[in-house]
């Protein structure tokens, strides 16, 4: 499941948790919109590895977005315990978010 993230939700949420997966968008963005399924199914599969959230950068994650440096959407940033591991930027394929997910999560 996908959960709805806020900025406040970092301090609250990543910095707590051993892997977080956040799905930075915006409402203007197909690439976004094609991923997001992705993600929900993806986030089904490795619900016992990490929590899964999505935020748009111009709303309710825009001073996260900032901090992280996000320059395109979308983007992924896989966090251990608020710091992050790696990222994927773009609208890519199931199998190359799945791939992507794999290297980072079972580290």
């Amino acid at each position: 499941m996908l959960i709805d993230f806020k900025d406040e939700d970092f301090e609250n949420k990543i910095k707590n948790e051993e892997l977080s997966v956040i799905q930075f968008s915006a409402s203007w963005c197909a690439p976004c919109k094609q991923l997001k399924p992705v993600m929900e199914k993806l986030s089904e599969d490795y619900k016992d590895r990490a929590n899964f959230y999505i935020t748009d950068i111009e709303n309710d994650g825009i001073n996260t977005g900032s901090a992280a440096g996000i320059r395109g959407v979308p983007t992924v940033i896989v966090y251990k315990r608020g710091q992050e591991v790696s990222r994927k930027v773009g609208g890519v394929p199931e199998a190359h978010m799945r791939n992507f997910l794999k290297e980072n999560l079972y580290q």
